[in-house]
């Protein structure tokens, strides 16, 4: 596994070793299991009777009903233990970025109030915005005008050569993502995140992370999306928060201002359905 870059992966890191070393311990098992009975109760030359025939063994058959069943329960409680804490979703995060995913690439639109004059924008109100649900929009900074980065298959990363955009996020502080698609299913996926979400035309994902390792990252869409799938590839450039800062005001000075359509906007009845999951 990639070493985790933030402060949530290593929850990611825990299960899936754990789940693997309790995988291997039971495959060890039935493979011991199997090669024993293959051995022990092979036919001979010079014993060719039929062995004896046990049936309704209960005690052995209530063994494999109820081993099974306590191993499934164990991980589910793992699974939803930490699956709970890494979809929480906090109050005020210090920053939110709506990824926005598209046919054949990515953008970004950082929810930040660049110039410090809380009247200069609101993000709740903007129509480009309006495919978010309201209750992803409460976390919005007031004066929130916003700058937005959008890639294309071909753009490289300056730094490390590698292919698609590049989404700059701040070291130590939470950062908030609101996943939404103009077409079809992709998936969000930071590889040294360790986690991956799906961004779904017509409903709202959303999770968070604080970054805690400067550098430059790989990501991808996780999720066969069409013909050019393998060429949604995309770079995460966490730096400290004053060069983060910097960068936005840079996208500003570019008149990167505002926001790129969202994408799909969710039904009425899907946002009734979810109105209460946070």
């Amino acid at each position: 596994m990639p070493t985790p870059v933030t402060e949530e992966a290593p929850i990611i890191l825990s299960l899936w070793q754990g789940s693997w070393a309790a995988a291997l311990v039971t495959g060890v098992l039935v493979w011991a299991l199997i090669l024993w009975a293959c051995f022990a109760y092979r036919r001979t030359r010079t014993k060719i009777e039929v062995p004896p025939q046990t049936r309704y063994n209960m005690p052995l058959e209530a063994l494999y009903t109820v081993v099974p069943v306590l191993i499934v329960s164990v991980f589910f409680f793992f699974t939803a233990r930490d699956e709970s804490k890494l979809l929480e979703l906090s109050d005020e995060p210090a920053h939110t970025i709506n990824v926005v995913g598209f046919q054949w690439s990515w953008a970004f639109n950082y929810v930040e109030d660049v110039d410090g004059d809380t009247a200069t924008g609101d993000a709740k109100k903007d129509k480009d915005l309006k495919a978010i649900p309201d209750r992803f929009k409460d976390a919005f900074p007031e004066g929130a005008e916003g700058v937005h980065a959008v890639g294309t298959p071909g753009e490289r990363n300056p730094q490390n050569g590698n292919p698609g955009p590049t989404l700059w996020l701040p070291k130590g502080e939470k950062v908030r993502f609101v996943l939404t698609s103009r077409d079809v299913i992709h998936s969000f996926w930071v590889v040294p995140f360790l986690m991956k979400q799906d961004v779904i035309p017509g409903h709202t994902n959303s999770f968070e992370v604080t970054p805690n390792k400067e550098g430059t990252f790989m990501g991808k869409c996780a999720e066969l999306c069409g013909v050019d799938h393998s060429r949604m590839l995309f770079n995460v450039k966490v730096v400290s928060p004053e060069r983060y800062q910097q960068h936005l005001e840079e996208l500003r000075e570019k008149g990167q201002t505002g926001y790129v359509p969202a994408g799909i906007e969710q039904t009425d009845p899907a946002r009734n359905s979810e109105k209460n999951q946070l």
